[in-house]
């Protein structure tokens, strides 16, 4: 494709290539020289790193606000009731209750994903909401801690039976938690899951290829806006310095439903009258502070309900090539120009 706008530099033809996955990406840029560019490279760190060392390319990571989080289903997402399941006439059998909810939180080993998995590409956050800075709440924290988790539990009422899995009113505390199929995200997968068997809960994991995952195909039940699971993780993205469009998955008209074929924005299908009330505030406020401040309230509401799990402040991860590096110095740019403008074209 052509792409050339006035006072900048151009390229006369541009070769695009979709599909495969973030790490035959990295490959091609980092390693063979193949591409000059890889976007979203979701890979370990310690893989970046060693494909680095083949001197064809280069990391580049930009801050953003985009966040890898997990799900809470607050919904059942096994009952179907008018055509449609996870529906808000529902109730799910855990996680409406609370301590189920703080008690998975306590359960998501945040560091040992940012040490051994995400490295430099990714920090471990309490918070949906992480940059720009002043909207990111300092009234929040993170904690992993499995004999809180159990204790929370068991006050609850959830008691282990003979196999170690606790139940509650003859249901048992067993959950399918899907993700897209990517080799980061099993091993996440696989770090929660491990602190879970520990206090009782038993984790189905399911992984789903991500053309199917992320697409709107309304005839699939796998879709991530479907949430036809008790839990799900994936990275939402924060495509503008501005927190009203990346704060309006909570709003209660945004509802993921049949109605609307599951392209609604709240696909966790959380309710909250403040929190509703504070986004219409914030639309009209025209103090920046005060602005702020809205959405740094909106931002704990939603965490202080437990209904999401944040783990990780992801970054944006670029695979360079040398080549096109150094064709940019001439024109003074860094690589943070080439990322914006790639998103404009």
């Amino acid at each position: 494709m052509n792409y050339h706008m006035p006072n900048r530099p151009f390229f006369d033809s541009i070769e695009m290539k979709g599909g495969g996955d973030a790490t035959s990406a990295a490959r091609a840029v980092l390693q063979t020289g193949e591409y000059d560019f890889a976007w979203n490279l979701q890979v370990e760190d310690e893989v970046l790193k060693r494909m680095e060392t083949g001197g064809k390319g280069k990391v580049h990571i930009i801050p953003s606000g985009d966040i890898e989080f997990i799900q809470l289903n607050p919904t059942d997402p096994f009952t179907e009731v008018d055509g449609e399941r996870s529906s808000l006439k529902t109730k799910h059998f855990a996680f409406s209750d609370p301590a189920v909810r703080q008690a998975m939180s306590l359960l998501a080993d945040r560091k040992s994903i940012q040490e051994f998995i995400y490295g430099r590409t990714g920090i471990a956050t309490s918070n949906f909401v992480n940059n720009p800075s002043r909207f990111r709440s300092p009234n929040t924290k993170w904690e992993f801690n499995i004999d809180k988790a159990n204790a929370l539990l068991e006050g609850a009422g959830w008691k282990k039976g003979a196999d170690g899995v606790r139940e509650k009113g003859g249901k048992k505390l067993k959950l399918v938690y899907q993700t897209s199929v990517n080799s980061i995200r099993q091993k996440e997968q696989a770090v929660i899951k491990q602190a879970c068997q520990k206090a009782g809960v038993d984790l189905e994991l399911k992984s789903v290829t991500a053309a199917v995952f992320f697409s709107s195909d309304v005839a699939n039940p796998d879709t991530y806006g479907k949430f036809y699971c008790d839990m799900q993780m994936y990275t939402t993205t924060m495509t503008q310095p501005d927190a009203e469009r990346f704060m309006d998955q909570y709003v209660s008209w945004e509802v993921s439903s049949k109605a609307n074929k599951w392209q609604g924005r709240n696909i966790v299908r959380w309710q909250n009258a403040d929190y509703d009330k504070a986004f219409r505030a914030a639309e009209a406020e025209l103090d920046p502070v005060k602005r702020a401040a809205l959405y740094i309230s909106m931002n704990d509401m939603v965490i202080k309900d437990n209904i999401v799990v944040p783990l990780i402040s992801r970054p944006r991860v670029r695979g360079g090539s040398h080549k096109l590096i150094a064709t940019l110095s001439g024109w003074d740019l860094d690589f943070s120009t080439l990322h914006n403008w790639y998103r404009e074209a």
